[in-house]
């Protein structure tokens, strides 16, 4: 990988990641489309180091609050009788869907499931699970719960294992999980900042865990560690700034527009791929 495919495909991960559109699925498509070599899903989590360093500045004041509580009900010893310990503890238990899943699919997850016909699959099906959340909410007529205090245990279990969906490429973690929260009866900006939270613990063992069985590729040479180091660096700065808006953008609005660029992306590859513009599997290398 370049510095510039580094600076592209940082930038690309720290926009997307956040945004209800798919990082995997961009990840996968912008080499393509530029001509280069699929980075991998080992690349594609150590970027996404850069993300976790975003989330958590960005929720800083959320992860120092229900830190805050885990450790109140610990001391306690009523973990559960705590509304901010409660949730800390939902959100590692939401946690174990992805992780299981993830590791039993591994080998699937970095090969067959990175092929450009089965990411316009997975945007499809993503943006078909948005779409009914969206006329869900509208038939509803009624606002959603509004704040982490109003989270319950159904919300976490719901959204733990729908977050597994993201696993393959063109879902969108986000956008799969605050449709999921939405369904459960969350606000948009409330099912927004869950879906982060809870995202926090599985991106991290994802990233580490590649990173320490590709280091040879990853981190073989100086070349290669400083261009890896360029990438994280790059999402976590664009990163911050798309989850700070995202947020903001989920206060009062839909998530309509991300549902209109979803359609017209698979639009363009459904046609792109029919043309033979696009190759239908990459290189899966690092």
């Amino acid at each position: 990988m370049t510095i510039l495919e580094a600076l592209v495909l940082g930038a690309v991960q720290g926009l997307t990641e956040f945004l209800p559109i798919s990082s995997t699925a961009h990840l996968r498509l912008v080499p393509a489309l530029c001509g280069w070599d699929d980075p991998g899903a080992a690349i594609s989590a150590v970027l996404q180091c850069g993300t976790l360093v975003a989330a958590c500045a960005a929720l800083r004041h959320d992860i120092a609050r229900l830190a805050a509580g885990l450790w109140s009900g610990m001391r306690r010893g009523r973990p559960l009788a705590i509304g901010d310990s409660r949730l800390a503890i939902m959100i590692v238990v939401g946690t174990l869907p992805i992780v299981v899943i993830g590791f039993a699919a591994r080998h699937l997850i970095r090969g067959e499931a990175r092929q450009l016909g089965v990411v316009t699959a997975a945007l499809l099906a993503g943006t078909l699970l948005m779409a009914v959340a969206e006329l869900s909410r509208a038939l509803r007529r009624r606002p959603g719960r509004d704040g982490l205090d109003r989270v319950d245990v159904r919300d976490g279990i719901v959204m733990g294992f729908v977050q597994s969906l993201a696993l393959v490429p063109g879902m969108s973690r986000s956008g799969v999980t605050i449709s999921s929260g939405m369904l459960t009866g969350l606000d948009r900006t409330t099912a927004a900042r869950l879906s982060f939270l809870l995202s926090l613990p599985a991106v991290a063992a994802a990233a580490v865990l590649e990173a320490w069985q590709q280091r040879a590729e990853i981190f073989g040479s100086t070349a290669t560690a400083t261009t890896a180091a360029i990438g994280v660096v790059t999402a976590a700065v664009v990163g911050y700034a798309s989850i700070r808006w995202l947020l903001r953008q989920l206060t009062g609005r839909t998530l309509w527009p991300f549902i209109c660029y979803r359609l017209a992306l698979a639009a363009v590859l459904v046609a792109s791929l029919a043309a033979g513009g696009l190759q239908l599997a990459g290189s899966t290398a690092p």
